[in-house]
């Protein structure tokens, strides 16, 4: 059964870079643009919404990290990001997560 937005909510994590780079290597790790909320974005992906997606895909809003970013990350060990698990998929942002 598929999880509501806001179930998914409820998942979102902070995690830094040496637990997402893990996810690296086997192409599971999608990048989420800060302006896209990530549960809903989450949520799309797990619907396989394929419209959506695409839509997002090529305007740049989701996709795999690039090289540049990879690297900026690499050297700073101590940057957070927001992620959440939508299997097979980590999808993550650079934003900042604030707990109430």
């Amino acid at each position: 059964m598929l999880p509501s937005k806001e179930e998914l909510a409820l998942t979102i994590d902070e995690a830094d870079w040496s637990c997402l780079r893990a996810h690296l290597g086997r192409g599971g790790l999608i990048l989420v643009d800060d302006t896209l909320d990530l549960a809903d974005t989450a949520h799309k992906v797990a619907a396989d919404d394929i419209g959506i997606i695409q839509h997002l895909v090529e305007n740049g809003m989701i996709g795999k990290p690039s090289d540049s970013k990879i690297r900026s990350w690499e050297e700073d060990k101590h940057k957070k990001f927001a992620m959440l698990i939508v299997s097979p998929y980590v999808l993550f942002q650079e934003k900042m997560l604030t707990f109430h």
